[in-house]
């Protein structure tokens, strides 16, 4: 394996701004590696920090990018030449939060593009703990890169489907169905075994694709408000004979009319949890979450733990990823930021290295 004198990378020098740069390679400290990149997926987040300043934990200038596939090329001598998945969010192990089980939110968690001092992704090599990485053992023919989007855009619904426990003839609702983490959302509630999964989303493209992917019925917001929405659920669950209450409900836009239309839905012994990161501010009335004994849960990235879980998922077919990527060279970089930042993108964009 090679090891480069320095890393080539794509770097955010302040919001708005990339330049194409090289940057020293550290000396590696004991269980840390080196990986280089085979794929970096362009997420929501990364668009966030780049459009909308955002506060990373370190700033500017660092390397976006938290969606990494790629093999390792240096550092723990047992792991040099595996190919690995890197976690979005990697805990420390050894807090109290940690050894609560719930390190998906440790409040010393390293993730790359983030907190991991100047390096992220959109690079060729990128240093990262060793000990959580998740090792690719056979990947069946799938093209190493398309695991990137495993850190976070799949991950990262399976994690709040753990969070809401799932079980085999659960009652599913997937607000923002279409999206890049709502596509895996609906896939996952099937395969653990949901058997209703009512996908909510404005594009009737998307939405339509959905039932092929999960879903059972697919209802379009377009030019409807929140109690209309409501009683068109309403009225399929009447057709269908489902009950109104115990319904598990994933708001995955993160904006004002997702999770009002969350909340307008969760009913009595219900679950409402909340995947998708907005600035906004929601009016409730918390007297109804006491008289429903529902719940709202936040959910965080995944813990490491679950990514061999969710790499099983895709390799049995459980999960599809093919038909929700595409893949551009890195150099396309600013061209693939403001497609993301559009929303009108069909697939996700995983960037693979051609400096």
């Amino acid at each position: 394996m090679s090891v480069p004198d320095k890393i080539q990378t794509w770097q955010m020098v302040e919001p708005g701004k990339l330049l194409r740069t090289s940057i020293d390679v550290p000396e590696l400290q004991p269980g840390e590696v080196l990986v280089e990149v085979a794929g970096c997926g362009v997420c929501h987040t990364d668009v966030g920090y780049f459009y909308d300043g955002v506060p990373t934990v370190n700033k500017p200038p660092l390397t976006l990018g938290h969606e990494i596939s790629g093999r390792v090329v240096a550092g723990e001598e047992s792991l040099i030449g595996k190919e690995v998945i890197i976690p979005a969010v990697m805990p420390c192990n050894g807090c109290d939060i940690c050894d609560s089980g719930r390190g998906n939110r440790c409040l010393k968690q390293k993730m790359p593009g983030n907190s991991m001092g100047i390096y992220g992704g959109f690079s060729t090599h990128i240093p990262v703990p060793a000990g959580d990485l998740c090792i690719i053992e056979d990947r069946k023919g799938v093209p190493l890169e398309q695991f990137a989007v495993v850190a976070d855009a799949i991950t990262s619904p399976y994690q709040a489907a753990k969070r809401a426990d799932i079980q085999e003839g659960d009652h599913v609702i997937v607000i923002g169905a279409t999206g890049g983490i709502g596509v895996y959302m609906t896939q996952i509630a099937a395969a653990l075994g949901a058997k209703e999964v009512i996908a909510i989303a404005r594009n009737k493209e998307k939405l339509d694709r959905s039932l092929s992917f999960g879903s059972t019925y697919a209802l379009s917001t377009m030019d409807k408000g929140v109690k209309e929405i409501r009683d068109e659920y309403r009225g399929y669950c009447k057709e269908k004979k489902l009950p109104g209450f115990g319904w598990k409900i994933f708001e995955c836009t993160g904006s004002k009319m997702g999770q009002e239309i969350g909340l307008e839905l969760l009913s009595f012994v219900g679950k409402m949890l909340v995947v998708g990161y907005g600035m906004q501010k929601v009016e409730y009335m918390f007297s109804r979450l006491m008289a429903f004994d529902a719940e709202i849960l936040g959910t965080w990235g995944c813990l490491p733990k679950y990514y061999k879980e969710v790499m099983n998922l895709i390799l049995e077919g459980k999960i599809q990823v093919e038909p929700f990527v595409e893949y551009r060279p890195m150099s396309e970089i600013e061209q693939a930021f403001k497609d993301s930042h559009s929303g009108k993108l069909m697939k996700r964009v995983v960037l693979t290295p051609d400096f």
